[in-house]
């Protein structure tokens, strides 16, 4: 799906959440799917970064465009916090189209041995934990849409173990596993749940973990909107309990 050619109005008037959206891949994909017709609600840690993308969206975008913007820690993100933005959700719009959770960190780089346990830990409650908590919090969300997808953020080392990537591989194999348990869980209904690796791209967090490496050889965020534009819209409707690749092997 990495050369999807998509409809001009494939998302026409859909209701979708990123998390994440105020960086990186997160945002490029808010700048998209606002193209091609979708109402955003945007997630992130940092307010003035989320008003940067709403004020980009609507003055060189899409001025039709409903954009609203939660900020959300998910370093303390609790149970209750989730529910609270769901109940808000659930007052301005009858249900979501779709949620892309593209929200996650990398910490140090190191064998498991030189792993810190409070980055661990911190790994495990953005990735895992606040991912899981969202997701349970907008599943009625998502259930009462005509159709829905729901997509999570995952990486090659979410597959297949690394050495040195530590709490990050373990997070993204969980959320393979997230991914999968609620594909079984939800086959037989209007949601399809599916993974993208975006692979190596020009982000910020691509730089941390290779910082020796040219970004020029890198695709950017822009360059692998295909394969989130072909999940989140109506074209994918057969497609759940997949983890797809953003870029050619």
């Amino acid at each position: 799906m990495v050369y999807y050619q998509a409809k001009a109005n494939l998302l026409n008037q859909k209701t979708i959440i990123i998390t994440g959206a105020g960086d990186g891949i997160g945002r490029e994909v808010a700048f998209t799917y606002s193209r091609y017709g979708a109402n955003l609600i945007l997630i992130g840690k940092t307010t003035a970064k989320l008003e940067q993308v709403k004020q980009e969206i609507i003055s060189k975008i899409n001025f039709r465009a409903s954009v609203s913007i939660y900020t959300m820690d998910f370093l303390s993100l609790t149970e209750s916090k989730c529910h609270e933005l769901a109940t808000d959700i659930s007052q301005r719009y009858p249900y979501l189209d779709g949620v892309l959770h593209n929200a996650s960190i990398l910490t140090k780089i190191a064998p498991i041995i030189e792993q810190p346990i409070k980055l661990w830990h911190k790994v495990i409650q953005i990735n895992v934990n606040a991912t899981f908590m969202l997701t349970q919090a907008l599943l009625p969300l998502l259930l009462q849409a005509p159709n829905s997808s729901l997509i999570f953020t995952t990486s090659s080392v979410g597959r297949r173990g690394r050495a040195n990537w530590g709490a990050y591989s373990v997070s993204k194999f969980a959320t393979e596993g997230l991914m999968q348990v609620l594909f079984d869980e939800y086959k037989n209904t209007n949601l399809r749940v599916n993974c993208i690796n975006p692979g190596g791209t020009r982000t910020k967090m691509r730089a941390y973990a290779f910082p020796l490496e040219d970004p020029m050889k890198l695709k950017t965020p822009q360059e692998i909107m295909s394969v989130y534009l072909y999940l989140m819209g109506e074209d994918s409707i057969k497609e759940s309990g997949l983890s797809f690749d953003a870029q050619p092997a």
